[in-house]
């Protein structure tokens, strides 16, 4: 009989544990699919394309364009980048971009510089290695359209870029500087060769961009005109100026939101030619391109400067965690004479922190009541709420 008792005894404990190990796994498994799918449908969800008014064309309307503008990825490279925290940030931003893709369904996406922390670096095979994940991070069907700025990480500073750096990363993402859709017109700087120095890389850039200011200004002229006969026009439509440094501002003193610098960085000068373009640069492209919005990254913060003019600029916030708690894109409805801009968040990095951390400590508390390893008072309270909750 005793025997007996001992082996049934036995049997209970082990199904006793079969359950726990059972309650651990579906625990685990939910806050696993939890924080690293479920919750970035969850969040982008709620974002919402901005309205934009339609001007009215005898019966037709003028068609809105949807464009996605993120920045400063910052893939990390074989130098600085550790395993983890490249499968962390990695993950973060291709479930980001995925989620953002199949939800709000952007017909282009413009990435604001600085696709990659090594760029200025990398060798030909990691170069290689970088361009095939980000591939493969950023994936989309052949109905969006992906662009790409320069950024100084991309191809280094004014005084480590080269020809070689630049030609690999047009390699990839194409020498594209004007690009039209819908009767918008926007102009891609390589804000890293705005030095001024008549530089040769400085010199080719700034005559691509007179070249575009040509075409733009032959956009507003009346048809026929000497200068622009024969040529194909643009459509006429103050351009969108997208650039990887922000136009001179003395600093961030006057930015706000909860996605601004931190208030200790705001009142920090810039420096410029490495933190903002210099006013000479800043000037020229106002005076050449007469954009009616600017939209750069570099400061991995949130801003919004009035230009002389009334010209708008956006600096837009890092896409990664590793840059930023509270990562967000930028979403624009656009026609060709106006537009509407809303800002879209990611999940914050610290609540899915949080998240994990509170997770943990559930299934400690869970072991150790099953083995009776809690002091008496929690153990009570423990077996009263089993009770309760079995009613």
């Amino acid at each position: 009989m005793a025997l007996l008792r001992w082996g049934l005894g036995r049997q209970n404990v082990h199904r006793s544990n079969r359950v726990l190990l059972l309650k651990l796994t579906v625990i685990i498994i939910s806050v696993l699919l939890l924080c690293e799918y479920f919750i970035y449908y969850l969040v982008i969800f709620r974002c919402r394309w901005p309205e934009v008014k339609t001007l009215a064309h005898g019966d037709s309307q003028e068609p809105v364009l949807k464009a996605m503008f993120l920045a400063d990825t910052h893939l990390l490279g074989e130098i600085r980048g550790h395993w983890l925290d490249k499968l962390r940030r990695e993950w973060q931003m291709e479930r980001a971009f995925q989620t953002a893709l199949w939800l709000l369904q952007p017909e282009v996406v413009f990435i604001l510089g600085d696709i990659f922390d090594e760029g200025k670096w990398s060798t030909p095979q990691a170069w290689v290695d970088d361009v095939q994940r980000f591939q493969k991070m950023f994936r989309h069907g052949s109905h969006v359209q992906l662009k790409v700025v320069i950024g100084n990480h991309d191809i280094g500073f004014h005084y480590q870029m080269s020809k070689y750096r630049i030609k690999r990363f047009e390699e990839v993402f194409s020498s594209e500087r004007l690009f039209s859709w819908k009767g918008v017109n926007f102009v891609m700087v390589n804000s890293v060769a705005m030095e001024g120095d008549g530089c040769s890389i400085c010199s080719e850039a700034e005559a691509e961009l007179r070249e575009i200011s040509r075409k733009l200004n032959c956009s507003r002229e009346v048809q026929g005109s000497s200068q622009c006969e024969g040529e194909q026009r643009l459509p006429f439509s103050a351009p969108v100026l997208l650039q990887h440094y922000p136009l001179y501002r003395a600093s961030d003193a006057n930015c706000s939101g909860e996605d601004a610098a931190p208030p200790e960085e705001r009142n920090v000068p810039f420096k410029e030619k490495y933190d903002v373009l210099s006013q000479e640069a800043s000037q020229k492209l106002l005076w050449w391109l007469q954009p009616r919005l600017v939209l750069s990254g570099h400061t991995h913060s949130a801003c919004e400067v009035l230009h002389p003019g009334g010209v708008l600029e956006v600096s837009v916030p890092s896409f990664s965690w590793r840059n930023r708690n509270n990562p967000s894109f930028i979403m624009g409805s656009l026609t060709s004479r106006d537009y509407a801009l809303s800002k879209c968040y990611l999940p914050f990095e610290d609540r899915v922190l949080t998240t994990y951390g509170a997770a943990v400590s559930f299934l400690v508390l869970l072991v150790l009541a099953h083995f009776e390893r809690l002091p008496s008072s929690l153990l009570s309270g423990w077996k009263r709420w089993r009770m309760h909750t079995r009613r």
